[in-house]
């Protein structure tokens, strides 16, 4: 089946967003706080899903290209993040689990779990892989 979209609608969101290749950070940070608001909304129209899609898309290559994450090891990846995007690790507690759970993980005491990897992949909005030592 072929998604078909509402082309003055679809239109009228790339004319308002304007999305490009990611060559910076601030231009990555935009896209980051355009897929946030994207995904607080509960009932995206197909057009959003759309510009949603392409804007997780140019995320994703221009943090493959940055910030090397496929060469990282699960735990270096989640600290980078945190780092990253200015967070604090007590933040996690919610997405892993628990407090304790996150001062483990942070230390290298345990590994992420596959459910954790998960978590943490929608909260940062990166693919749940990174998360999980091969």
């Amino acid at each position: 089946m072929t998604l078909t979209l509402n082309k003055i609608e679809y239109g009228t969101l790339l004319a308002d967003i304007q999305p490009k290749v990611i060559l910076t950070e601030e231009e990555n940070d935009r896209a980051l706080s355009i897929v946030e608001n994207l995904l607080a909304e509960e009932n995206l129209s197909p057009e959003k899903e759309q510009i949603l899609r392409l804007l997780v898309f140019l995320i994703e290559k221009f943090e493959d290209e940055h910030y090397q994450l496929n060469a990282a090891t699960a735990h270096s990846t989640l600290l980078h993040l945190i780092e990253e995007r200015d967070i604090k690790p007590i933040d996690l507690a919610p997405i892993i689990g628990s407090q304790d759970l996150v001062s483990e993980i942070i230390s290298g005491k345990i590994s992420i779990s596959k459910d954790q990897a998960q978590a943490l992949g929608d909260f940062f909005h990166v693919d749940p892989i990174v998360f999980i030592d091969s």
